[in-house]
């Protein structure tokens, strides 16, 4: 006799925020889940809803709808920064679930916050840091546990754009009240975290000197930052919003005593990239294959394993404590840096 396979569950997510990022890859990841459904989104922008490819989800301008929606299970938050901390404590006061994107707060007295009220009301919390879920570095996270880079000395992430003042009508990126920083606290996060999930290890130190060269907006255009892992294993990231795009801009690169690993076109929204190991003795680089099946969009992967961890009632890998932690790092080193000169 046959037996029909049973539905996989599946959990019902809103999308508070709709700009680029929601729009190009948080809602198709949604949309192509297996275990995740997108039923609602949320803007303040009438126009910026409508935009919106979905069928069969409800719009609204107001959280207040999305959180009084019952089949809205977890939310997506992709507003600017500073409104982080009041729409994660509405979302967990209304029972719901929580993916928020980096930077997680302004600062970590707001990232507390957040933490305590999903806390209280026993709802999942985590940062949306994508790029941990790329192909290339869980691969990399891999060969780094397995010992194939030996003793990591040094980690290296250029991770930079050409960010304008006029490259949205709405660039809210640039503007401090919004965002709480420029390059620095929008790019650095993602480095930050991924160093620490490739590694296994824990920043104790990060030094920062930011610069505001090219473009005339109020924040930081351009930041590098320094720091030691508490193995001793050095740490460096290049950021920035003043690098043209058409020069190498995405990499990632471990040095180890037996190999160094670089990944190029890892770092972002997408797929793709290559990852490479070049033996310390011979120089010989080998290509790391990635399988199609692998290679998909890390929001995807993102989005997956949040649901899973909500469905299966087991608990998001990365404690939120150590996201409040990085955001505490990053903003000593931002203060630590502030002496930038005046763009010319």
């Amino acid at each position: 006799m046959f037996e029909a396979k049973p539905k996989t569950r599946k959990l019902g997510w809103a999308v508070v925020g709709c700009g680029w990022v929601a729009r190009d890859y948080v809602i198709p990841a949604l949309q192509g889940a297996s275990n995740a459904r997108l039923v609602a989104l949320c803007d303040a922008n009438a126009e910026a809803l409508m935009r919106i490819r979905a069928d069969d989800v409800s719009r609204h301008t107001a959280l207040g709808a999305v959180l009084a929606d019952r089949d809205v299970q977890a939310v997506y938050i992709a507003t600017p920064n500073h409104l982080h901390a009041a729409m994660t404590e509405a979302c967990a006061a209304a029972g719901k679930h929580v993916l928020c994107e980096k930077p997680m707060a302004v600062t970590p007295r707001d990232g507390l916050r957040m933490v305590s009220a999903c806390q209280r009301a026993g709802v999942h919390y985590a940062t949306a840091f994508d790029q941990r879920h790329h192909a290339a570095h869980r691969k990399l996270r891999t060969l780094v546990k397995e010992g194939a880079l030996g003793t990591v000395t040094q980690a290296r992430i250029h991770y930079a754009c050409w960010l304008p003042p006029d490259w949205a009508p709405d660039n809210w990126r640039i503007d401090p009240e919004q965002a709480g920083g420029g390059a620095m606290i929008d790019l650095a996060p993602h480095g930050l975290d991924l160093l620490e999930v490739l590694l296994g290890d824990e920043w104790i130190s990060l030094t920062a000197m930011t610069q505001r060269r090219v473009h005339p907006y109020a924040v930081d255009d351009g930041a590098v930052l320094m720091g030691q892992f508490r193995s001793g294993t050095l740490g460096m990231l290049q950021v920035a919003y003043n690098c043209p795009d058409a020069y190498p801009r995405r990499t990632l690169e471990l040095i180890g005593t037996k190999a160094r690993a670089l990944a190029y076109k890892t770092l972002g929204q997408t797929p793709g990239g290559s990852l490479s190991l070049t033996d310390a003795k011979t120089g010989e680089e080998t290509f790391i294959p990635l399988s199609p099946e692998e290679d998909q969009s890390p929001f995807l992967h993102q989005v997956e394993a949040f649901s899973a961890c909500v469905l299966e009632g087991r608990p998001q890998p990365f404690a939120p404590e150590r996201d409040v932690r990085l955001v505490g790092l990053l903003t000593q080193a931002t203060w630590a840096g502030k002496a930038f000169p005046p763009c010319h």
